[in-house]
C-alpha cells in the first residue's frame, strides 16, 4: 500500500507523469543500456527500435500508479501476471529491478525537469517499488513452479523435425537434450534465445502450438519481413535459415497465463495470420481431451497457401462432434478445399452465429483483435469472456478505448 504521503503527491503528479510517460520510457531505456549494455541480450531489439517497449512500459507503470491512489480503478493483478510471465521467459533477475529503477527515476528527472522535487522523486520511487516487489514475488513463484534456477534459466533442446508450413512460416519440434519435457498448459509459449553473428544475443517469444505431447513440443514461426524501411527480424530468419534437424537451441521454461480454460462450455477461438499458432495447440488438446465440446474457430489469412498448420487443424476439427470452422482470405479464397470453403476478403462474423456464452480466446494484430472484440461485443458476447493474446509488448491497455 503506498504511504499516504506519497498517495497525496501521485495523486497531484499522476496527470503529468501520464502525459510524459512515453518520452520518459524513451529516454529510460537508451540510458539504462548505455550504462548496463549487458542488458540488450533480455530485451528484444525490434521492439525497442519501433518504440512497442517504451509504450508498454509506460502504460504498465501509469496504471500501477493509478491502481495504487483509485479505489474504483480496474484490477492491475491480470496485468501483472502477465508482465512476470514475459520476464520469467526471458529470464528476468530480482537484482535487476535496482537497476532499472535508477535509471527509469533517471528519466523522470530528465524530462520533467525543476518539478521532480526530492518529495515528487520519493513517491514515485516508492511507486517503483511497490511495482517491483509484486513482479519479483510473482516472478519467484513461477520460477520455483518450473523447476527452473533463475540464474540458468535456459534450457538446451533439440531440433528434431522441421516442417515449412509455406515459404514464409515453419514448425520445430523440440525436444531436452537432457531430461523430460517439462509440464506446460495449452496456450502458453517460449522463448528462444539466438547467438547471432556478430555477437549478439536476442531472444524472442514463440507461442507452443501443440497441445501438451510429454516427449517433445512444436513452435511455428513466421519469419518478420522489414515494412518501410524497417529490417527483417534477426531471430526469425535466423531460425528460418539455420533451425534443422540436430540443431540444439536455448529455450526458456513455458510460460504464459492465457490459457485453455477446463470448462465444457462454448469455446470460441478468433485468429489472424501467425495468431493461427495458440487456436492450434488448442483445437489439438480438445480433439484429444473433449472432442463433444461445442467449439467455433474462426480465422482470417491472406490466401490459402499463407495458412499455416491448415491440414493438421483441418483433421482435428473434422474428428470433433461440435465443432466448426470458418476461414476468410483476402486473396484466392476460391483455392480454398471444396468440402471446406472460405469466404473473400477479411472477417465479418455479422451474420455468424455466435452462442452468447461462449468463452473467447482471439490472438492477431491489434487492430484485428479490437475490430473482432467490438463486432463480439454487439452480438451479445460479455467482455468478460473475451480473452486475448498479443504478439510482441502488450499494447493493448492503451489503445482499450479503441476496443469498445
Amino acid at each position: 500500500m503506498l504511504s499516504s504521503e506519497s498517495t497525496a503527491i501521485v495523486k497531484a503528479t499522476a496527470g503529468v507523469v501520464a502525459e510524459n510517460s512515453v518520452e520518459i520510457t524513451k529516454r529510460f531505456y537508451p540510458h539504462m543500456f548505455a550504462a548496463h549494455p549487458e542488458l540488450m541480450r533480455v530485451f528484444n531489439k525490434a521492439n525497442q527500435a519501433i518504440g512497442e517497449q517504451p509504450q508498454a512500459l509506460a502504460a504498465s507503470v501509469v496504471a500501477f500508479a493509478v491502481n495504487l491512489i483509485d479505489p474504483d480503478a480496474p484490477d492491475f493483478g491480470p496485468v501483472m501476471r502477465r508482465i512476470a510471465h514475459k520476464h520469467v521467459s526471458l529470464g528476468i533477475k530480482s537484482y535487476e529491478y535496482p537497476i532499472v529503477g535508477h535509471h527509469l527515476m533517471w528519466a523522470v528527472g530528465d524530462v520533467l525537469g525543476d518539478a521532480v522535487t526530492p518529495e515528487v522523486a520519493a513517491a514515485w520511487d516508492e511507486v517503483y517499488w511497490l511495482f517491483g516487489c509484486q513482479l519479483i514475488a510473482e516472478e519467484g513463484r513461477l520460477y520455483a513452479l518450473g523447476g527452473t534456477d533463475p540464474e540458468q534459466p535456459w534450457r538446451k533442446y533439440r531440433v528434431v523435425e522441421r516442417m515449412d508450413e509455406n515459404p514464409e512460416t515453419f514448425s520445430l519440434v523440440l525436444a531436452p537434450v537432457e531430461g523430460k519435457t517439462p509440464e506446460h498448459r495449452t496456450g502458453q509459449y517460449v522463448a528462444i534465445a539466438v547467438d547471432l553473428p556478430g555477437g549478439e544475443r536476442q531472444p524472442r517469444q514463440y507461442t507452443i502450438s501443440s497441445g501438451p505431447r510429454g516427449d517433445s513440443l512444436r513452435v511455428t514461426i513466421k519469419r518478420v519481413r522489414g515494412v518501410g524501411g524497417t529490417p527483417d527480424g534477426q531471430v526469425s530468419n535466423w531460425l528460418g535459415d539455420n533451425a534443422k534437424p540436430s540443431t540444439v537451441l536455448d529455450v526458456s521454461q513455458p510460460c504464459g497465463d492465457l490459457v485453455l480454460d477446463e470448462s465444457d462450455g462454448p469455446l470460441v477461438l478468433v485468429s489472424a495470420g501467425i495468431g493461427i499458432t495458440p487456436i492450434a495447440a488448442i483445437v489439438e488438446d480438445l480433439s484429444r481431451r473433449q472432442p463433444e465440446r461445442q467449439v467455433r474457430i474462426f480465422h482470417a489469412d491472406t490466401s490459402h497457401t499463407n495458412h499455416a498448420l491448415y491440414s493438421n487443424l483441418r483433421r482435428q476439427v473434422l474428428s470433433m462432434s461440435d465443432a466448426k470452422a470458418q476461414n476468410w482470405y483476402e486473396e484466392d479464397a476460391e483455392s480454398a478445399p471444396t468440402l471446406h470453403p472460405a469466404l473473400p476478403g477479411f472477417m465479418d462474423l455479422s451474420d455468424i452465429e455466435i452462442p452468447s456464452d461462449a468463452t473467447v480466446f482471439m490472438c492477431g494484430p491489434l487492430p484485428f483483435m479490437q475490430a473482432t472484440r467490438k463486432a463480439l461485443l454487439d452480438k451479445g458476447v460479455s467482455g468478460e469472456r473475451v480473452h486475448y493474446e498479443v504478439f510482441g509488448p502488450d499494447l493493448w491497455a492503451q489503445n482499450a478505448d479503441n476496443a469498445d
